[in-house]
């Protein structure tokens, strides 16, 4: 389990460090949002990300219906992967990109505080 959780645990802050740095490009309009690492390394960060959680669950026994920390986590993760869609995909505005980036990376610490709590109801 201790090379899983390592390779969670990385996947978690390449995760947030990409994500935010791609809102940071997008909300300058940077080229480099057209590059193909830009475009196809978060896609492979979240599925280390994603299968590694899986796997942690999966090796521990958690189930979400049994554990309301990780339902709430799972249910949060629905959310930022929405609000991420909004920012980088479906807004229409730079007003619209910028508060679904930023409620998304709330989102994310409210999941990581979550999973580091074992607490659902943690703000």
């Amino acid at each position: 389990m201790g090379l899983i959780k390592i390779i969670h645990l990385t996947a978690v802050v390449l995760t947030i460090v990409g994500f935010i740095t791609r809102g940071i490009l997008l909300l300058r309009q940077s080229p480099l949002m057209k590059t193909v690492w830009v475009k196809k390394m978060p896609h492979i960060v979240d599925t280390v990300l994603l299968l590694s959680g899986i796997t942690l669950a999966w090796v521990t026994h958690q189930n979400p219906v049994e554990q309301p920390w990780l339902a709430t986590k799972l249910s949060a993760l629905l959310l930022y992967i929405g609000l991420g869609l909004i920012a980088f995909r479906f807004a229409k505005t730079k007003g619209v990109q910028l508060v679904s980036w930023l409620a998304a990376i709330v989102v994310f610490f409210f999941m990581v505080s979550v999973a580091m709590t074992k607490n659902p109801f943690i703000l």
